[in-house]
């Protein structure tokens, strides 16, 4: 093994062997050299790969290479090695970051609670899991990183298991999660069955050479569309696609770290990031990046309108990731990679950043989340109140915040789109762009404008959060200001990447756009040419006008729009549709097949039949055994008669 290998294995081991320790010796260690435990492995992971990982790939030194074969399948080596390209080490810092960030955010969050120690163990596990999904070269340790990311968030969002709620919502991830997941395999079985190899390198190389061949047995359905939609059902589960989205929101009731670290940097981007590594496929089949595109608009729009009506600020945000991950899913169907890759790490920032900002505000106000019992804020927590405006505008698409750019370059991206429902998508995500801004402002102030609305005890209590909360907002709110500006131009130029993803048109096209906000004067001016600036900006003003200005206003445009706002409040039925419809009829049929099949056949039948049966014939054979000595003479006589009637028959 080699020294650079050795060193990229470092990378997610740190952070499991950090996870082993805490999870074995925590109670003997005790709460402090936990967390510097755990931190520690997570810092090392952050220093080699921004160190080390980065700089090697930028000068051009790619790696893949096999660590070692796990097993073989019909002569076909299953193999556990690392991709190190572009895509992976953008990945690995900004994974790294974020989980450093929420480590230290969580030594002050989580102080106190019983399952201290467990928790930090946890965290470094699910970064090991997010670590391996992404440094994969082939797609059986793809499928291990990503059930693994699964099973750590099911622990962690019913991290407090005497809640009811938390118990359902881990559920509720968990099996939704499996639905997408069996997709996911059986994209993963296809590609198998078609290349004859799960290795990256072997099916891109191959893929071309399919992409006209049709499956068995059909006259229209092409190979590379059936992979491409199984792939995308696994994508749309991770990073919480319609239909499969109804999980996220109900994660909330995990601990904020873990909110953050699965919103910004884990588990949701690995549908995205899935798909952007399969890009080479993807980009063989119209039909499946047609579906990939009308799905991301259709989330980023339909999920915003949800935010607008949530009273609960961790929900808010829990939506404002679902729009967000439409709208890079839409730049993936776009052939837009760079660019969803762009706003991928541009929202890891913020999306962090507004989530420990939100935190913050719950230690404040003793876990209170109803952004109905906040306000007036900003007096008390000057530094939360700070963040949570650099994380706004950053949500909100205003230059030169980071996220307006990753945004407008999915904007354009889409726009240039030829793909069977690109209008529609179009149309969806500018209108998003207005929502977005709304929803992100409406909550900032409700929390931090107006008059106090909490009771007079939380109120006499109100300080601004430690310095474990604080500075991490204050490092995340760096890259929210300034990762739009410095990354732009080397993600959006398709020289940046190598081969590490598909470089279509939509990015030669980003690129040139990248070209013209080079510099103070062409920024102003390219900002100040972009259409969804000004439906930000009125989103905003509307906003300000319904919660700052008019604030009695909001209530009767609710009773006046009653209907919209009773099938928002309702999340489109989703929950009614798939708890009191699927998972209820499931339960019907399964109760019937439990009273027909178990209840009367087997155990009726089967097992108790067979004993009345058997019981019946001893009966009837006790009934024979009379003890007289004329039955049994009698039935000698009648046997013998039978006998000889049959031999003499047959003589």
């Amino acid at each position: 093994m080699s020294s650079s290998t050795s060193l990229y294995l470092a990378i997610p081991l740190a952070c499991l062997l950090g996870s082993l320790i805490v999870a074995l010796f925590g109670k003997p260690l005790g709460t402090r050299w936990s967390h510097r435990i755990a931190i520690s492995g997570v810092l090392v992971a952050f220093v080699l790969s921004s160190a080390i990982a980065l700089p090697q790939v930028l000068a051009g030194h790619d790696l893949n290479t096999t660590l070692y074969v796990w097993g073989r399948a019909g002569g076909v080596p299953l193999t556990i090695g690392f991709l190190i390209d572009p895509l992976t080490v953008v990945m690995m810092v900004v994974v790294t970051f974020v989980s450093l960030m929420v480590h230290i955010y969580t030594i002050g969050y989580m102080r106190g609670d019983p399952g201290y120690q467990r928790f930090f163990s946890y965290i470094s596990l699910f970064t090991f899991a997010m670590l391996i999904l992404v440094m994969a070269n082939n797609f059986l340790e793809l499928f291990f990183g990503w059930e693994a990311v699964g099973l750590v968030s099911y622990l962690l969002i019913g991290f407090w298991y005497t809640r009811e709620s938390a118990i359902f919502a881990s559920l509720k991830a968990f099996l939704v999660n499996r639905l997408g997941d069996m997709g996911f395999l059986l994209g993963i079985a296809a590609v198998f069955a078609t290349f004859h190899s799960l290795d990256y390198a072997t099916v891109f190389a191959q893929a071309p050479a399919m992409a006209g061949r049709l499956m068995p047995g059909s006259t229209s359905w092409h190979v590379m569309t059936v992979i491409c939609l199984l792939l995308f059902v696994g994508a749309m589960g991770k990073s919480a696609q319609m239909p499969l989205h109804v999980w996220l929101p109900d994660s909330m009731e995990g601990p904020t770290p873990i909110s953050a670290l699965i919103h910004a940097a884990t588990m949701v981007t690995a549908g995205i990031f899935m798909v952007a590594r399969m890009s080479p496929l993807f980009e063989l089949s119209p039909v499946a990046r047609s579906v990939v595109l009308v799905i991301g608009a259709s989330t980023a729009l339909f999920m915003g309108l949800l935010g607008m009506v949530q009273t609960d600020i961790k929900r808010v945000i829990a939506y404002s990731t679902l729009s967000q991950l439409g709208y890079m899913t839409a730049a993936l169907g776009a052939s837009a990679y760079a660019a969803a890759i762009f706003h991928l790490v541009t929202h890891a920032f913020f999306k962090a950043l507004l989530f420990l900002a939100a935190g913050s505000v719950i230690i404040a106000l003793h876990h209170e989340q109803d952004l109905r019992k906040m306000g007036g804020l900003r007096r008390y927590m000057p530094v939360t109140f700070l963040a949570t405006w650099v994380g706004s505008l950053a949500l909100a698409g205003i230059p030169p915040f980071a996220g307006f750019f990753s945004k407008d370059a999915i904007i354009d991206a889409v726009s240039r789109s030829t793909l069977p429902g690109a209008d529609y998508a179009f149309a969806a995500i500018l209108a998003a762009v207005f929502v977005t801004a709304f929803y992100t402002f409406r909550m900032l102030f409700l929390a931090f404008y107006g008059e106090p609305r909490m009771d007079a005890r939380a109120r006499h209590h109100l300080k601004e959060s430690p310095w474990v909360v604080t500075v991490p907002l204050l490092l995340l709110a760096i890259p929210s200001i300034g990762a739009g500006v410095v990354l732009m131009r080397p993600l959006l130029f398709g020289h940046f990447w190598h081969s590490a993803i598909v470089v279509s048109p939509a990015d030669n096209v980003l690129a040139r756009m990248a070209r013209h906000y080079h510099g103070v004067l062409p920024f102003i001016g390219a900002a100040f040419r972009s259409p969804p600036l000004y439906l930000a900006l009125a989103g905003i003003a509307s906003a300000w006008y319904l919660y700052i200005y008019a604030p009695s206003a909001p209530e009767r445009l609710a009773r006046r729009l009653r209907g919209v706002y009773g099938i928002l409040m309702r999340k489109y039925g989703f929950d009614e549709l798939y708890i009191d419809g699927l998972a209820a009829g499931a339960r019907a049929v399964g109760r019937v097949l439990w009273r027909v099949g178990d209840v009367q056949l087997i155990d009726g039948v089967l097992v108790n039949g067979t004993a009345r049966l058997i019981g019946r014939i001893a009966t009837w054979g006790r009934r024979i055994q009379s003890g007289y000595i004329y039955h049994y003479a009698f039935a000698v006589i009648l046997g013998l008669f039978v006998l000889m009637t049959f031999f003499l028959h047959y003589a």
